[in-house]
């Protein structure tokens, strides 16, 4: 796999501080429900949207600094095309303010605000952030209004990395969503999920937390 999907792959790394060092206190958590790439661009422009109190109407483009391994998926036809695309997923975070699960609709790939604002978004590569990559996951974008006034957002730590993690209402607000988008479990079941959840650290025995299967 690392052959596959890399040039410059290190096999040792996958031992490196083996009973030592923790992968899960490492871990993100996706809080929009698109491509990862695309969630630094996401969070900057947010942010942007926010210090210069700007809405979609006022945004005539958008650039957004982008690293080498994100296609340009610039006109998507299915849900999951849309996120891929830079600049649909923008689109919503500008629109909607909010990438969620349940953004990502039928309706909303035939919105044509949402199709308007993504053909306004550029993808630019950024050296700086090419080269950080993957260590850092930094988010720029530069937002020019219709004045061709310009504002430049950057995030240094995307949110739902380990920098920047979720807090515990938005973790179970998460899960919430996952599990009522999929019809994985109830409400009340994830009333007893979450609570549970949180006093793992009480357990005395765990083994019924995943069902027995008859052989």
């Amino acid at each position: 796999m690392a052959a596959g999907m890399s040039s410059d792959a290190d096999p040792d790394r996958l031992v490196d501080g083996l009973g030592e060092r923790w992968a899960v206190l490492e871990t993100s958590f996706k809080y929009h429900a698109a491509c990862r790439h695309t969630h630094p661009s996401a969070d900057a422009l947010f942010k942007g949207m926010e210090e210069h109190a700007l809405r979609a109407d006022d945004i005539a483009s958008v650039h957004a600094a982008a690293i080498d391994v994100l296609g340009p998926v610039s006109d998507p036809r299915t849900i999951h095309q849309s996120k891929f695309s830079m600049g649909f997923v923008l689109a919503l975070i500008a629109e909607k303010g909010s990438a969620g699960i349940d953004d990502f609709t039928e309706e909303a790939l035939a919105d044509a605000g949402l199709r308007a604002f993504s053909k306004r978004v550029e993808m630019v590569l950024d050296e700086e952030v090419d080269a950080a990559y993957p260590r850092r996951w930094i988010g720029v974008v530069e937002i020019e209004t219709p004045g061709s006034k310009r504002f430049t957002s950057r995030v240094e730590v995307p949110k739902g990395d380990p920098g920047n993690t979720l807090c515990s209402e938005e973790l179970e607000e998460k899960a919430r969503n996952l599990a009522a988008y999929g019809g994985g479990a109830s409400g009340e079941e994830m009333d007893r999920i979450v609570a549970r959840a949180w006093s793992l650290d009480e357990e005395t025995d765990v083994r019924d937390l995943l069902p027995r299967r008859s052989a």
